[in-house]
Order: C-alpha cells, then sequence, then structure tokens
C-alpha cells in the first residue's frame, strides 16, 4: 500500500473509455467540492447543495474559463458516498473528446489520477466494507454469467463476512477458556474446566464447508476450456457453430479446412466455457501448416478440462485409444442421421438436425460439476484463492490445536495455535493486514473502482 497517498483527492473515468450515451467521473477526497467551485458555473453554491443529489450545471476549464461540457452533478458530503469520503460524480456526454476534456479539467484543479483499485481501499480504510465484500466488487465486474454475478453479490451483500464472524465468535469463546484456565489456577477456578474439542470441530465443520465451495467459485468465475478434437471432417467446426449458434467456423467437405484452432467463449448451464475448435488429427496430411495445426491441436488437448472427441460413424475410423480412455473425454458419434449407428460407449449426436445436442450439453455440465462438493452452503460460495488460504490456514491450525491437546502437550502452546486461526480470519476479513496483502488486492482491480 505504499504508493497509495490516502491524502490526496483522486479522479477516475469511472465507466468505460468508450463512446456512449453518458460516462461517468469520480472524485473523491477532503475538500474536493470546494476545490470543484472553481470549474462550475451553477445558479446556487454547490457546497450549500444537499448531499446524495444531482443538479444540473455547467463545468468550466478554469484555465481559460472555456465551457467544457454540460454536467449533472451529484454531491456526497460527510461520507455518504462509496469511499467514506467526501465526494462527487459528475455525468457528462459520453463522446471520446468530452470525456478527455473532463478528465483534463480535473487535473487542472488539482486532483490527482486514481490508482487501480484506489476507491474501493479508499472505502476499505474508511469502515464502508470489509476485505471479503472489497474483492467481491471486482469479482462482480469480473463475472461471466448470472451464476457468478448471483455469488459475487451474495459476497459483497456481506454473506462470508457474516459467516465468518459467526465462526469467529465460536474460536473466540474456546481461547477465552483456555485463557481462564491459563490465569487462574483450578482452585481458583472453581472448577475442572474440559478443554472445548466440540467448539472447535463445531468451527472446524463450518470452515471446511465454505472452503469446499472454492472449486464451484472458481468454475462459475473462472470458466472451463473445452476442446473439440477428432479426425478431419467428424463434424468439429459444425458442431462449434451450434454451441455458439452462429457460422463462426467455415464448414467444409474437404478434409483439412481447419488448418489452426478457433477461440470463442459460450455459456454452457451457466457456466462460461472458452471453446477450441481443432485441426482434424489425421497422418496423410500434406502441408506444413496443417501439420503445425495438429501440433496446437495436441496440445489444447493436453491442457483441456474437457476434450469432445468427434467421430464419423459414416467411416471406418482408427479411434485414438488413448483420448477414449482420458477421464475428460466424452466420446462423440457423429452424423447418426446418416449412418443410424450406436454405441453404449459413445454419444450419439447429428450437428446437422441437433439430434443429441441437449445430451451432450447435459453430460459437459454434468462432467464439469463432477469434483464439486455439497457444501451445504448453497448461498455463499468462494473463488478468491487467498481467502481460500486464508480458511486452510485457519482449519490447519485449529487442527493443530486439537492435536497438541490430545498429545497432552501444555496449554500455552494449544492457545497459540488457537490464536493464530484467529489471525487468519483477521486477515481473511481485513481486520489484520499487511500493506503487500493490500497491495495485491486492490492493484488488481480496474481503475475508477
Amino acid at each position: 500500500m505504499s504508493h497509495y497517498n490516502t491524502e490526496d483527492a483522486i479522479y477516475a473515468l469511472a465507466t468505460a473509455w468508450a463512446k456512449s450515451a453518458i460516462a461517468v467521473v469520480r472524485v473523491s477526497g477532503e475538500n474536493c467540492i470546494q476545490t470543484l467551485k472553481k470549474a462550475i458555473k451553477s445558479k446556487k453554491d454547490i457546497c450549500s447543495l444537499p448531499t446524495n443529489t444531482a443538479h444540473f450545471c455547467r463545468l468550466i476549464d478554469p484555465r481559460d474559463n472555456s465551457l467544457v461540457d454540460e454536467i449533472v452533478l451529484t454531491l456526497y458530503k460527510d461520507g455518504h458516498g462509496y469511499t467514506g469520503e467526501e465526494a462527487f460524480e459528475i455525468s457528462c456526454h459520453g463522446g471520446l473528446q468530452v470525456i478527455t476534456q473532463v478528465l483534463k479539467t480535473m487535473a487542472a484543479l488539482g486532483f490527482r489520477q486514481a490508482l487501480p483499485g484506489e476507491f474501493t481501499l479508499r472505502a476499505f480504510l474508511h469502515g464502508k466494507m470489509d476485505l471479503t465484500r472489497a474483492e467481491a466488487v471486482q469479482e462482480l465486474v469480473d463475472s461471466q454469467g448470472n451464476a457468478s454475478r448471483i455469488m459475487a453479490l451474495n459476497r459483497l451483500g456481506g454473506s462470508l463476512f457474516k459467516r465468518i464472524n459467526e465462526i469467529k465468535a465460536i474460536i473466540v469463546e474456546v481461547m477465552s477458556i483456555l485463557e481462564v484456565q491459563l490465569d487462574y489456577s483450578e482452585d481458583e477456578i472453581g472448577e475442572n474446566l474440559e478443554f472445548p474439542e466440540d467448539k472447535i470441530q463445531e468451527a472446524l465443520t463450518a470452515l471446511k464447508a465454505i472452503e469446499s465451495t472454492y472449486s464451484t467459485g472458481r468454475l462459475y468465475s473462472q470458466g472451463a476450456k473445452i476442446v473439440l478434437a477428432g479426425s478431419s471432417n467428424a463434424g468439429k467446426s459444425s458442431l462449434f457453430n451450434l454451441f455458439l449458434k452462429q457460422e463462426r467456423s467455415i464448414v467444409s467437405a474437404i478434409k483439412g479446412t481447419t488448418r489452426d484452432f478457433i477461440e470463442e467463449t459460450c455459456l454452457i448451464d451457466g457456466i462460461p466455457v472458452r471453446l477450441f475448435d481443432t485441426a482434424g488429427f489425421r497422418l496423410d496430411s500434406d502441408s506444413e501448416i496443417e501439420d503445425e495445426g495438429i501440433r496446437r491441436a495436441r496440445a489444447l488437448v493436453d491442457n483441456a478440462d474437457i476434450i469432445i472427441y468427434m467421430i464419423d460413424s459414416t467411416e471406418q475410423t482408427n479411434l485414438d485409444e488413448k483420448l477414449l480412455n482420458d477421464s475428460r473425454c466424452i466420446a462423440v458419434l457423429n452424423k447418426v442421421d446418416i449412418s443410424k449407428k450406436h454405441s453404449p460407449n459413445m454419444l450419439s449426436l447429428s450437428v446437422l438436425t441437433g439430434e443429441g445436442f441437449e445430451t451432450l450439453t447435459h453430460e459437459i455440465s454434468k462432467k464439469l460439476k463432477s469434483g464439486i462438493k455439497d457444501s451445504g452452503e448453497s448461498s455463499l460460495v468462494i473463488e478468491n484463492a487467498r481467502q481460500k488460504e486464508e480458511l486452510e490456514n485457519c482449519i490447519k491450525a485449529l487442527e493443530d490445536a486439537i492435536n497438541a491437546n490430545r498429545e497432552g502437550l501444555p496449554l500455552d502452546i494449544v492457545a497459540v495455535s488457537v490464536q493464530d486461526g484467529l489471525n487468519s480470519l483477521g486477515e481473511l476479513t481485513g481486520e489484520v493486514t499487511t500493506d503487500d496483502i493490500l497491495d495485491k488486492v486492490f492493484g488488481s482491480f480496474c481503475v475508477g473502482k
């Protein structure tokens, strides 16, 4: 966090750098509204206007008093805004030249251009949100499907923070029991307090349930890589187009049409997917370009989450046994509308008529979700590697505490492990943190957030 100066008033474009109907420029920092007065023409003094209100006015370049744009100005005083600081937002016309001049005007007023994530960092530092909510902001921006959007919104609403606090309360209770035994003798306590292993087990069960949702979160947020593989003319490009519902890949009866891979994104059962159409595998290629395409196709197969192995049912094909035995493989017998052939070990498909396509998408969804555990935390899913790591650290610390007690180690050693678990949860929510963690979290944000 060393390169963030929280004393400055900062500005940034909060909407996309693109031509649009309107654009929004965000400014935050002490006395920023007073400073803005130099560049505003309005019937009323903007400093006297109520907070959380929007006002029509004119933005003037303070250097030459020329008109920059007619704007809508929204004021946030006394910490009512996103950052917890005095702030304002300018809604201007969305032409690129207009946006450029508005940003130049903010710089001319002495505001500093914001760094990535700096607005959300200030919201965190001013107690407007914890670290899990802050991370959910960028996760919401990055969401690729409706399912990942809903999961990010749940975290932004505080579902993870609330659950962590509930677990933390259990661990704090354990810690208080241990501290009583460390501070006072059994005679002074008046009773023999047992080690509260049941409480630690309760916390562990809850922590492991949250940690186990990581695979679900990553699947819905990062997506999966699906590679269409097989011999030339097996129907890979036609299936590729069927998934995308558009003529994206060239389809031809001539073998070797696809010389390189083609990549597109789509959703399958709410899961974002990177779909690859590849060069057909064949041994009689007479083209160096096609040979290179086949090599690249093999490389994609090696790194795929799912391989759809397309087989032409109208031709006698030497099957790739290695591919068929790969756990990631879904073998598909295509052109069954012509050949009428079927196999008990393969899915039947006609990309021409669409027969079997729904079954294929169901099988893909089933295979993608096969590694997902039922955590019981249906509304709470994490996708953040840092959060997963802190959960794992806490789990390990609590398990170490249980093992230390069972081995008869001194109670102060047991207490250290319990405290380590508490510290890990503190780092997860941001109550205990370091500049390095904050740099890593907020440095990945887009500018304006």
